[in-house]
């Protein structure tokens, strides 16, 4: 989760350089310049690897080019995703294969990484709900949200609050990924401290860890943990000790 964090930090300072028109026409020839010598060479791969870019990325720019080329105009983002998801699509059996083999080599980038994050990302979200009923929590999930027609809601909302070491909690949010500073302000900006002003205070659990520094906003109503809390009270529990 660090690495891929890291990788695609590098990425996004250097893509620039690698999408300049002087960039594309130098790819695209290397590339028929590699199959022309040996069409069954992994050449975009070993170019996308040459040049430190991610091999999906490499695929991607190199399929543009060759389909402005044959169509002679600017392919669609929708063609070119439908492409790079099943490169049988392309007319082109070599340059298919090329993409094929970029795609099932990248390691944080591409169609292949995304349907793994989503699988993670659903697997956690699965993980807490089955968490949630163990501790015979009434809660509303995300989708029942959608359909009353919320758009930004949290995976878990507690129909009744419970208090997580002294603070109380209204909503849970699962993220199956490490808590680093960058990600972390944009989840803060997009997502939670929307969900604190329409839901009040909550939890976020970043499964893979966080920077203990960020925990900061505790005070203010946003809790984070690396795992599901032990000690949680509900209210039946404090009514209980009373």
């Amino acid at each position: 989760s660090i690495f891929s964090q890291e990788y695609q930090k590098q990425i996004k300072r250097t893509h620039a350089k690698h999408h300049t028109a002087e960039a594309i026409e130098t790819y695209y020839q290397r590339y028929l310049n590699g199959v022309m010598k040996n069409a069954a060479a992994p050449v975009l791969l070993d170019l996308a690897n040459e040049v430190d870019f991610a091999p999906s990325l490499m695929a991607r720019i190199v399929l543009e080019r060759f389909l402005q080329e044959k169509e002679q105009a600017i392919p669609s983002k929708t063609l070119i995703n439908s492409m790079l998801r099943d490169p049988s699509q392309i007319p082109d059996g070599v340059l298919a294969n090329q993409v094929y083999q970029c795609t099932v080599n990248d390691c944080c980038y591409g169609p292949l990484v995304d349907c793994i994050k989503h699988a993670i990302g659903h697997e956690h979200e699965v993980l807490l709900r089955e968490m949630l009923l163990e501790k015979n929590l009434s809660f509303i999930a995300e989708d029942q949200l959608r359909a009353k027609g919320y758009d930004k809601t949290p995976d878990f909302i507690l129909e009744v609050p419970v208090a997580v070491e002294g603070h109380i909690i209204h909503w849970i949010e699962s993220k199956a990924s490490f808590g680093d500073e960058s990600s972390h302000q944009a989840y803060l900006q997009d997502q939670f401290w929307s969900y604190w002003n329409r839901f009040g205070p909550g939890l976020v659990i970043y499964w893979y860890g966080f920077i203990e520094e960020l925990d900061c906003h505790r005070e203010r109503g946003i809790l984070l943990k690396d795992c599901f809390p032990t000690d949680i009270v509900t209210l039946r529990h404090s009514m209980a000790q009373r």
